[in-house]
């Protein structure tokens, strides 16, 4: 009875027959072969964001002018946005940030375009903010970092770190970050005497300037504590563009390098990094 006990059971069975057991080692090898095989290794795992930013820039304006004038619009206009999860804002000094997260397997391309569309009909945010950034975010595998230092002449940094980043580009890196440079602007200073020699002041000579470039920010004009920020369309980007716009005044024309000190330099008030 004991001996057909033990015949009967997965065991016995085996010791009986030698080639099955043979054969189920065989297949098990080869069963962990091809999954190893065909095992999904990475450092990374794959997923996706179901995520856009929307960030709009409002230079000088505090964090409570920044949610009035800008956030809640925009949030009002983007809560009725198909397939919306979530979104959240952030109101800073100088800066509208939202965020939209969306169900999982949502059309991203379809509803960038909407979020696009319906940033673009609101037709009461204010006259002198940036145009609006409107990205959907993406995963990037972090390839190098790269230090650019100079400890003689640091002004050189950003046309360096700008000639690099082109070049890196034409390689095919598909995204590179820059931290630590400090933000070029474009300086208008404007001495008093040639303010009342034109008989003009200095809110009217910058409403002049940005007259003639509007839209898109290019710096400020100032004398002392006052400033005016100036925007362009036409995408006047250095010095000697500005000095060639041409200020009228009772029936006098004159170049801006005429009466003011034209410069590039670093923005100021802004975090340094050593």
């Amino acid at each position: 009875m004991s001996e057909f006990r033990h015949r009967g059971n997965l065991l016995g069975v085996f010791a009986q027959h030698r080639v099955a057991a043979n054969l189920l080692m065989i297949i098990m090898i080869m069963s962990g072969v091809w999954a190893l095989n065909n095992l999904n290794t990475q450092f990374f795992p794959s997923f996706t964001l179901e995520t856009i930013n929307v960030r709009v820039v409002w230079r000088g304006a505090s964090a409570e002018d920044i949610e009035d004038g800008l956030t809640n619009r925009i949030e009002e206009a983007l809560r009725t946005q198909e397939n919306l999860r979530k979104l959240t804002s952030t109101s800073a000094e100088g800066l509208a940030s939202i965020t939209l997260e969306f169900e999982s397997g949502t059309d991203m391309s379809r509803s960038l375009d909407q979020v696009k569309e319906k940033v673009a009909l609101i037709r009461d945010l204010p006259d002198d903010i940036e145009e609006p950034e409107i990205t959907r975010m993406t995963i990037y595998d972090r390839v190098a970092r790269i230090l650019v230092w100079s400890s003689n002449d640091a002004r050189a940094l950003p046309a360096l770190v700008q000639k690099y980043e082109r070049e890196l580009l034409d390689r095919g890196i598909a995204n590179i970050e820059t931290n630590g440079l400090q933000e070029q602007e474009i300086a208008i200073q404007v001495e008093l005497q040639a303010l009342q020699e034109m008989n003009m002041s200095l809110d009217e000579l910058g409403r002049k300037i940005g007259q003639l470039s509007t839209e898109s920010p290019a710096g400020n004009i100032n004398r002392n504590q006052l400033s005016q920020q100036l925007r362009s369309t036409e995408q006047i980007k250095s010095p000697y563009n500005y000095a060639q716009l041409p200020i009228s005044r009772n029936g006098n024309t004159l170049r801006l390098g005429d009466i003011a000190n034209i410069e590039r330099r670093a923005r100021v008030d802004q975090t340094r990094i050593t």
